[in-house]
């Protein structure tokens, strides 16, 4: 099969001399190379033994919920966590929720908290934004369900994921290649690269695309990262935007690092990340939800908040409660 680069005409690109996304033998193309986990490391990670599964047996961690419905109603721009990588978003009077997962994700990855209210609260929901078809970020039941109480909302996903979320019922979809924005009149909202991979079946590796997001109105920028390995793009994204109010950041699910680092930032280099960004504040997300990796679930989040705290720099940062409202 040719190779061709792919991308949504209906939408503009934010870069000039950009192609699309390389499309070659029916998959997306990692920064224009071919990246495949081999079966030997997920054969090292099976059959090897966790060298901190004593400490993370005895780490309780969890993170706090405060239970209230104040955050869907307060009309200035904030954000609020719900857990893992979703959030909710007040922007411009445009509200938004990323990566909504309000369910296990199968018997053996169970949701360890509870939501800060009820999914039906979740209603006049303007976008969706997804980052990538793993089923810890695209959960067909939580979107089901939101659907019930949001038939009109607009999902904005990468490119391929138009037949998955038409067969659930969903009317309005715009997909995205990178540096495309939405059509969305109220504020600006770009796909960006990330440093990813896609898989939900046996047979569809990288059949869709993944990425992160910039939200942007007037004085507020937010930069979602969705999930992502440490690469270049952090740089170039960076060279476009200069900075962000808000970087939001994934610091859990990195190990074995012979496992992970090629799809998931480290604690450290999420602070990493947040400095190449040039970020304000740094909100941490992808901890704390679901048993994902070997380490302790109070690991990274200790990691981040020493770092900041070491460097006399804990205004940076700010670590959410699920339900808490951060304004912006």
């Amino acid at each position: 099969m040719k190779n061709e680069y792919r991308y949504n005409a209906d939408l503009s690109f934010i870069r000039d001399n950009v192609k699309g996304n390389l499309y070659a033998n029916g998959q997306y193309i990692s920064n224009d190379k071919m990246e495949k986990l081999p079966a030997s490391r997920l054969l090292k990670w099976i059959t090897s033994s966790n060298p901190q599964k004593k400490e993370k047996k005895k780490d309780l961690f969890k993170p706090e919920v405060i239970r209230n419905i104040d955050f869907l109603n307060t009309k200035t721009n904030n954000i609020t966590w719900l857990g893992h990588s979703s959030f909710f978003f007040r922007v411009n009077n445009t509200t938004i929720l990323t990566d909504p997962i309000f369910n296990n994700i199968t018997p053996f990855f169970l949701i360890k908290h509870d939501l800060p209210c009820e999914i039906k609260d979740f209603n006049n929901i303007d976008y969706i934004l997804l980052s990538h078809g793993h089923r810890d970020h695209l959960d067909i039941s939580t979107l089901k369900k939101l659907l019930a109480f949001n038939p009109t909302v607009t999902i904005l996903c990468p490119l391929g994921f138009e037949k998955i979320l038409k067969n659930i019922g969903v009317k309005n979809i715009q997909e995205a290649a990178w540096w495309q924005r939405y059509d969305t009149p109220n504020l600006d909202i770009t796909l960006l690269p990330a440093k990813h991979w896609n898989r939900r079946f046996i047979n569809d590796f990288n059949t869709t695309l993944w990425g992160s997001f910039a939200i942007q109105h007037t004085d507020t920028s937010i930069y979602f990262a969705g999930d992502t390995a440490y690469s270049s793009h952090f740089k170039e994204i960076n060279e476009y935007f200069n900075a962000f109010d808000v970087c939001l950041m994934p610091i859990g699910a990195y190990k074995p690092r012979y496992m992970m680092k090629w799809a998931h930032i480290s604690p450290q280099e999420a602070i990493e990340a947040f400095q190449v960004l040039n970020g304000k504040t740094f909100i941490p997300m992808h901890y704390g939800t679901f048993d994902l990796s070997d380490e302790p679930p109070s690991e990274p989040i200790k990691i981040v908040r020493d770092y900041f705290s070491n460097h006399q720099i804990s205004n940076a940062i700010k670590v959410l409660k699920v339900g808490e409202l951060f304004e912006v």
